[in-house]
């Protein structure tokens, strides 16, 4: 009997907590990725995984990030440029006094995965390291050729994108 009332008392904890996640319309996930301070890449290079916060721009299709000249991060991406990305917004922690199985998080976060390519032609740097800064600054900025010729510029290519949220009202 204790078994079934811990089973039930679970279940019923379970099944609320999936009727309080929603899926997200993409009007909603372009707003999580606009209010985001960091978006997480995760690579893998021969079953390793290697997960990163990067600055990031973007402009409804493609995410553009920057680089050093050499890295951990480009051998990975030289190994398979096939990457995963992350962002979360709202994040809360959920407590209760006496039940541990009640606590939570809330949460507003976008997963998807495309393909990251390097940016080659200066022009198209420009544009790109420009997502990058009017994501942070809300501007757009000089870049010299020395400026570019210091860094690599990154698109990744968003082929699936998802979001959800988790016990947020609207």
């Amino acid at each position: 009997m204790i078994i079934f009332y811990f089973y039930q008392t679970f279940y019923n904890i379970y099944e609320k907590k999936r009727k309080e996640k929603k899926t997200l319309e993409r009007a909603e996930i372009d707003q999580i990725i606009n209010k985001s301070d960091v978006c997480r890449i995760a690579f893998a290079k021969e079953n390793i995984p290697y997960i990163v916060p990067v600055s990031f721009g973007y402009d409804g299709k493609s995410l553009y990030l920057h680089t050093a000249l050499e890295g951990k991060k480009i051998d990975f991406i030289r190994s398979n440029n096939i990457v995963c990305f992350e962002f979360d917004t709202d994040v809360k922690t959920i407590t209760h006094k006496t039940i541990g199985c009640k606590w939570s998080t809330t949460y507003r976060s976008v997963i998807g995965n495309g393909k990251i390519y390097e940016i080659k032609d200066e022009r198209k740097m420009i544009n790109a390291l420009n997502k990058i800064m009017q994501h942070y600054s809300g501007k757009e900025w000089e870049f010299t050729e020395k400026m570019l010729k210091n860094v690599r510029i990154w698109e990744i290519e968003i082929e699936r994108i998802t979001g959800k949220k988790s016990n947020i009202e609207d």
